[in-house]
């Protein structure tokens, strides 16, 4: 089971080190399985409690993950190499689907902006003890809140919404706790829950979301939180509707001490409605939303809305690191904003007839495909290495769906943001001549 790597140790701490040294030195392979508690505790002579707690130590450092009777293996990848890191090289004759970038062409020119921040900087330098949070950019964001329903709260300010997500599981949980997240998912969502100590949970999802039964499912196996993209979800396009959004609320009723958060990941760049989860029995929650898709991903902010006390740790912990979002970049995101810099409705039309045109046309070839929203089609695959290396033959580079799932079906996401028609024809000729026809993988559950 593990090669020539005798495990060693009389202690849990003991135990836990060798195993890291194992990993860290590369005899111990991700994806190689741990023996069971009682056989390691048997061979090293200790009690099999002994081992339980190495193994408790070493899921909590995100070394190891633990799927019950399943047994525990070492974690697929280290938990500080993210899997957007699993790249593909890009051919000199091959267009490459697999970034997941929105198009330079539709992001906003940001000199104006820029300008009228430096100059309010100029005007106003900000120094230690300033206030952190600009009043424009915090009237904007809660005028967005308040129209889309959610409940009043504070607002506060991260860098991207990552970021947001690291600092409120963080001062939320403890190591080892449960999140329940999507699957198929935000890669560096599942890579940062391991690398922070806590243990994803997969729950299957649809068109309209998260499935209820498999969130109920999760929630009464222990999890204390759960993350829910509400539009565009990344990789998938799902988007919630009004129904399944009150199909989660009723489910969450039932467990109103679970940290709730909610991921706008599509807001500014798409037009299917908001359809939040927060009901009135949510105690502990947040919404998210970043300028990363909608003015472009280096303008590294986010805000968000919650609960006073999540709220209130999340601005704690910022203050303890970072300190505060930079001023300039939040005058100019809240210049962006104000100047409607980039219109929903024509950013959000393009995205849709790019994004319709590829899944038109391999629906024509009797192949489905998933996309509701965003800029992302995820395609269902019998084998992702076999569809990856013939997409490339034929001069197309699409991101490989492991960096996305936990447990779910392979797939491919295929970044539709600058394919036009013409070559969404092509691209879905190439896919049925690696695919075949008659609705290859048609759903994602």
């Amino acid at each position: 089971m593990l090669g020539d790597y005798p495990l060693k140790g009389r202690r849990a701490s003991e135990i836990a080190t060798h195993i890291e040294q194992g990993v860290s030195s590369g005899r111990l392979a991700p994806g190689t399985a741990l023996p069971p508690l009682r056989d390691l505790a048997a061979e090293l002579g200790v009690n099999p409690n002994t081992v339980a707690a190495a193994y408790r130590l070493l899921r909590d450092r995100g070394v190891i993950e633990t799927a019950g009777r399943k047994g525990s293996r070492i974690l697929p990848r280290p938990a500080l190499t993210p899997r957007d890191q699993i790249r593909i090289p890009v051919p000199p004759h091959a267009r490459d689907l697999s970034h997941g970038n929105p198009d330079p062409a539709l992001l906003p020119d940001l000199g104006p902006a820029l300008a009228a921040a430096a100059e309010a900087a100029r005007a106003e330098p900000v120094l230690y003890g300033h206030p952190a949070v600009d009043p424009g950019l915090l009237a904007l964001a809660r005028a967005s809140f308040e129209a889309d329903g959610l409940p009043g709260g504070p607002i506060a300010l991260a860098s991207g919404s990552l970021d947001t997500l690291e600092r409120i599981l963080v001062t939320r949980l403890r190591p080892g706790d449960a999140v329940a997240v999507e699957d198929p998912g935000w890669g560096s969502l599942l890579d940062l829950l391991p690398a922070i100590g806590l243990r994803p949970v997969p729950v299957r999802l649809d068109d309209e979301g998260p499935l209820p039964g498999p969130l109920a499912a999760a929630l009464a196996e222990g999890a204390r939180a759960v993350v829910v993209t509400s539009r565009a979800q990344n990789p998938t396009g799902a988007a919630l509707t009004a129904r399944r959004a009150d199909e989660l609320r009723d489910v969450l009723a039932g467990h109103p001490d679970v940290l709730l958060i909610e991921d706008d990941h599509g807001h500014g760049m798409v037009d299917q409605p908001y359809h939040p989860l927060v009901g009135a029995g949510t105690r502990q929650w947040a919404v998210v939303r970043s300028a990363a898709k909608a003015y472009g991903p280096d303008l590294r902010l986010s805000v968000a809305v919650g609960d006073e006390d999540t709220v209130g740790r999340l601005t704690g912990r910022l203050r303890l690191g970072a300190g505060w979002v930079s001023l300039l970049l939040q005058r100019t995101v809240a210049e962006l904003w104000r100047t409607d810099a980039a219109p929903v409705a024509r950013v959000a039309g393009v995205y849709r007839t790019r994004r319709d045109a590829l899944l038109d046309e391999l629906a024509a070839r009797g192949i489905a495909a998933h996309g509701r929203s965003g800029l992302n089609v995820w395609l269902p695959v019998p084998d992702e290495t076999s569809a990856l290396a013939a997409l490339v033959q034929r001069g197309w580079v699409a991101a490989p769906g492991a960096r996305y799932r936990l447990q779910s079906p392979p797939g491919l996401r295929i970044t539709t943001s600058r394919l036009d028609p013409a070559d969404a024809r092509r691209l879905a000729e190439d896919l049925a001549g690696v695919l075949g026809t008659g609705g290859v993988g048609s759903r994602l559950v």
